[in-house]
């Protein structure tokens, strides 16, 4: 793909696994409730298990780097557990259409005429995560990321925020860097326990930490879902802001995941 629709595809769907900065998001501090940790994680695994059949939003999005500041539009579209689509368009016009199923990634790539078609595989070999189509559900519905209830997670005491961590806040602290198999996630939830207000994933190895902040939600047929989001990620390398305004969602509605490598398209060049 060129650079321009390469820089629009990683954004929107895999833009999580670049270096960027940490932005500071305004929060009204209210001392809150002490809850036990089986309380809260009990809220986690349910949440765990929400998950609409389809959905579909109109995304609005800005991403902004060292270099560049550029916004587009993405018409989303998926179906729980089998396949997500992604339109992405640039100043009204469409340039990329995406489907990613549990196991394949197709891209095609309108202005370059040509297309990808790769396993999953390619998502962590040209950007350095391995995410699965689980966590890309997760993700863009504001579900736990990567929380699995068969493993052990602790309380993080704050009195201003609910957290969970995938380690106690010493042994977070003493993880080594070469340590390459080690992340420690922690979830904030909403104070009224009804879902996720911010995710924070720490990587060791490369020094790089992914903050995913939900700003705001929205209910939509009785489901809490995504409304404003903001994503950073701090690294040594590069700093990048990508904002998310969720407009026009539909939940659990037929939805139709539309993709066509048109005759002549052949495989894109790196």
């Amino acid at each position: 793909m060129t650079r321009n629709i390469k820089i629009l595809f990683v954004i929107f769907i895999l833009g999580f696994t670049y270096s960027c900065a940490k932005k500071n998001t305004p929060e009204n501090l209210v001392k809150l409730e002490r809850k036990k940790d089986k309380e809260l994680l009990d809220v986690m695994d349910s949440l765990k298990t929400i998950q609409p059949r389809t959905f579909y939003s109109k995304i609005a999005t800005k991403y902004k780097d060292t270099t560049q500041s550029i916004g587009f539009k993405t018409s989303m579209r998926m179906v729980q557990d089998s396949a997500m689509n992604f339109i992405i368009t640039y100043l009204g016009i469409a340039v990329a259409n995406s489907v990613i199923t549990n196991d394949t990634l197709t891209v095609v790539n309108k202005k370059d005429k040509c297309f990808i078609i790769q396993d999953l595989k390619y998502i962590k070999e040209n950007f350095g995560v391995d995410f699965t189509f689980t966590n890309l559900e997760e993700l863009f519905l504001g579900r736990p990321l990567d929380y699995d209830p068969e493993v052990k997670y602790f309380q993080i005491n704050d009195n201003f925020n609910y957290i969970i961590s995938s380690h106690r806040k010493r042994a977070a602290k003493k993880i080594d860097k070469k340590d390459l198999e080690e992340i420690v996630i922690k979830y904030y939830l909403r104070d009224d326990l009804k879902g996720i207000k911010r995710t924070i994933v720490e990587s060791p190895s490369d020094s790089t930490t992914i903050n995913i902040y939900y700003k705001e939600h929205q209910l939509v047929d009785n489901y809490l879902v995504p409304k404003e989001v903001y994503v950073t990620i701090s690294g040594p390398n590069n700093n990048i802001v990508l904002e998310l305004n969720y407009e026009k969602v539909a939940i659990n509605e037929e939805q139709t995941l539309f993709l066509v490598i048109p005759e002549g398209y052949e495989a894109c060049k790196d």
